[in-house]
């Protein structure tokens, strides 16, 4: 079976959009309430149990039988409704970021005071789950009261940031009899087009040696802080010879201590190593661990490499995007109003009016356009290359195991810094939660026309099908290797 790609956009048949809108709309309050109480207290990846414990309970208030430790992980779980016919998933993330507390509404530097973690949610992750739980629930309803066989199953996923708990989830075998996974981003815009993203490692290097008092006995010490310096030289003098595309971040986690006149006997530094796919990250990490090795050789120091985490690239589906864009098509923008505008205006204010006129642009706007919330959609152009981010997702591994679309939705300013405090400062406000709303409503129909138009679903697991015989998935994370929640030596916050 094939989708005719030539056909006029929209028309594809997605006759129970009105009807879904309707049950968005009426179960839309229970779930923003839900998101602002996640945002109202954020926790960070791998210890979001209060998130996960009001996922989980409004899965059971709506009829969801839930499974909870999936993958043997304790702050990731599914929930299932509905029997029989393919199983149609939504993807959840609640996790935070660290350090950038802020007052909710205040575009002014303002941490929360309420706020004792000083976690933000940064990337509206809080959104992101309560909108896909939303969406879950609804089409739940929409097939049970239609009739339709079909299995609606939500995965809450933890630790996204700098963590890939799906990459875990993923080669547990939690995927394996999926049909079809729909999931959203809050991001600035909105559109189905989805970017090309890169593929990343992050690892530890832990550096041991010797004390010794700095000034009297500095020859019997082996500094630890040393051979952390001398990889991070090492690793500067890499970025001249990797791809343009390529990133590599450090930061240093363990200084060895505060007294100079003592020779560091330990010292860490933990990197994130992004490429654009996984053999091409796995290529770079390589030679960032020979670099390691060097430090250690050159200051007589041990050398731990603790393997942290990793995520693939993404990989997109054509059927399964234009079946998105179809139901945009019909369904329209974000509907922000001129005081969503004007609130998201006094943020533009702060922001880099570089970022706002680059953002505009990708959108298809003139950069002098007034305008600070994106309510419109993305221009859909399947000729154009795709755009290429810079960024990682671990929906990345989910999409290269089971046909994956993915909406992009607006709950922030055009031109906001996702992963600061502006981002998290428009978390809960009413235009943040008509984005999530919106999603809700794309996801939940997306997933109804996949289920209820012949052909589609076929024809995006064998789009799907062709690709993996051509290119096959590459795990990035190494067998052995387990979450850090699951390490007997763990640190409390997964390191």
């Amino acid at each position: 079976m094939t989708i005719d790609s030539t056909a006029p956009l929209g028309s594809l048949d997605t006759g129970p959009l009105e009807e879904l809108s309707q049950r968005v709309a009426a179960a839309a309050p229970e779930f923003t309430a839900m998101a602002d109480a996640i945002w109202d207290d954020p926790e960070m990846r791998w210890e979001e149990f209060r998130a996960q414990d009001k996922h989980q309970a409004a899965a059971r208030a709506h009829g969801f039988s839930v499974t909870e430790k999936v993958g043997g992980i304790p702050t990731a779980f599914s929930a299932e409704r509905g029997t029989g016919g393919p199983v149609i998933a939504f993807l959840g993330e609640y996790d935070a970021l660290a350090d950038i507390s802020q007052e909710a509404g205040n575009p002014q530097r303002t941490p929360d005071p309420a706020n004792i973690s000083g976690n933000g949610h940064g990337c509206h992750h809080h959104l992101l789950g309560s909108g896909a739980l939303l969406a879950a629930s609804v089409t739940a309803d929409y097939f049970e009261a239609a009739g339709i066989q079909a299995r609606v199953r939500y995965y809450g996923c933890p630790a996204e940031e700098a963590a890939a708990g799906k990459t875990f989830m993923v080669k547990a075998g939690a995927f394996g009899d999926v049909d079809a996974a729909v999931t959203w981003h809050p991001t600035t815009m909105t559109g189905s087009r989805q970017s090309l993203t890169l593929s990343y490692s992050q690892v530890y290097f832990h550096f041991t040696g010797l004390a010794a008092h700095a000034g009297a006995m500095p020859h019997l010490g082996r500094s630890a802080l040393d051979a952390v310096e001398l990889m991070n030289v090492g690793v500067n003098f890499l970025r001249e010879h990797m791809p343009d595309t390529a990133r590599v971040h450090y930061a240093i986690t363990d200084t060895g201590g505060r007294s100079p006149n003592v020779v560091q006997a330990h010292a860490s530094v933990y990197y994130v190593i992004r490429a654009d796919d996984t053999r091409q990250m796995r290529d770079l990490q390589e030679r960032v661990e020979n670099i390691a090795r060097g430090a250690a050789l050159m200051t007589e120091t041990d050398l731990e490499i603790e393997f942290d985490g990793a995520c693939a690239e993404v990989l997109p589906n054509e059927v399964l995007e234009r079946t998105l864009e179809d139901v945009l098509q019909q369904l329209g923008p974000v509907g922000f109003d001129a005081t969503d505008q004007l609130a998201a205006t006094e943020f533009a204010v702060g922001l880099d009016e570089r970022e706002i006129a680059g953002s505009k642009r990708r959108v298809g706007w003139d950069p002098r356009d007034g305008r600070a919330l994106h309510d419109d959609l993305a221009p859909y152009q399947p000729e154009q290359p795709r755009p290429q981010m810079t960024g990682s997702t671990d929906v990345g591994d989910v999409s290269w195991v089971v046909p994956t679309v993915q909406i992009s939705s607006a709950t922030a300013a055009l031109g906001t810094p996702f992963h600061a405090w502006q981002t998290v400062a428009q978390g809960k406000m009413p235009a943040a939660h008509k984005g999530m709303i919106h999603a809700a409503t794309s996801m939940a129909a997306t997933a109804a026309a996949i289920v209820t138009n012949p052909g589609v679903l076929a024809a995006a697991k064998q789009e799907h099908t062709d690709i993996i015989a051509l290119t096959p998935y590459l795990e990035p994370i190494p067998d052995g290797v387990v979450a850090p929640p699951l390490r007997v030596d763990a640190h409390p916050t997964g390191r």
